[in-house]
């Protein structure tokens, strides 16, 4: 079975273990927001959640970001007041 264009519908985040416990602590408003953010400037995308790995934290959407998602997921992760942003890379 072949796929037309990409099939990717996560966003990894790559940051401390310090970073990732303080903003797993929030997902569920994370996700909250996001979708805010996200739909307040009118994107096609929504956040769906928001789990924990070994080494980042991914953020699983309903659709396959774009830069222009991309740019606005990583403004408002580094943007959140629990975690360090200049440790922060957004995948």
């Amino acid at each position: 079975m072949t796929t037309k264009g990409p099939s990717r519908k996560q966003v990894i985040i790559s940051t401390n273990n310090n970073n990732k416990m303080s903003f797993m602590k929030n997902s569920s408003n994370h996700v909250t927001n996001l979708n805010r953010v996200l739909k307040n400037i009118k994107l096609n995308i929504m956040v769906n959640f928001i789990y924990q790995e070994q080494s980042e934290v991914t953020i699983i959407t309903n659709k396959v970001a774009s830069y222009l998602d991309l740019q606005t997921i990583k403004k408002y992760v580094k943007s959140t007041n629990c975690i360090e942003a200049n440790e922060v890379k957004v995948l």
